[in-house]
């Protein structure tokens, strides 16, 4: 479902699927209008909430090059490590089923990281 039907932006879409994500938290280390979602104490995903909004999330070398190439959208992630982190303006017209598929990989490959106990820990909070 497109957010244009469900009366959301895609920014509000993105804070909610961040938000909704088993053991995420929120904080704004950075400032009122940097969301910080983190699991297991480990960013996924930093959401700038001034305009339209951006959301920075992780992903493979190959998938952050492929979307660098493919979207005016994506650029390298903002102030991040440029081969595994990809930021992306949240404009009108942002394919949301894609972002938000962007925002569920960053989720997965930092709770991935996280030792097998912790990753058990936050499965069955």
């Amino acid at each position: 479902m497109s957010a244009k039907k469900t009366g959301k932006t895609p920014l509000s879409s993105v804070r909610q699927r961040c938000a909704e994500l088993p053991g995420a938290t929120l904080d704004h280390t950075f400032g009122p209008e940097t969301d910080l979602y983190r699991v297991g104490n480990k960013m996924f995903a930093l959401v700038n909430t001034e305009d339209l909004g951006s959301a920075t999330l992780k992903a493979s070398p190959e998938e952050v090059q492929a979307l660098l190439a493919t979207y005016d959208f994506a650029r390298p992630g903002y102030y991040m490590n440029k081969r595994h982190w990809v930021t992306i303006d949240l404009v009108e017209g942002v394919p949301i089923g894609d972002v938000l598929e962007l925002v569920d990989e960053s989720y997965r490959l930092v709770l991935e990281s996280l030792p097998k106990k912790r990753q058990a820990e936050i499965g069955s909070s």
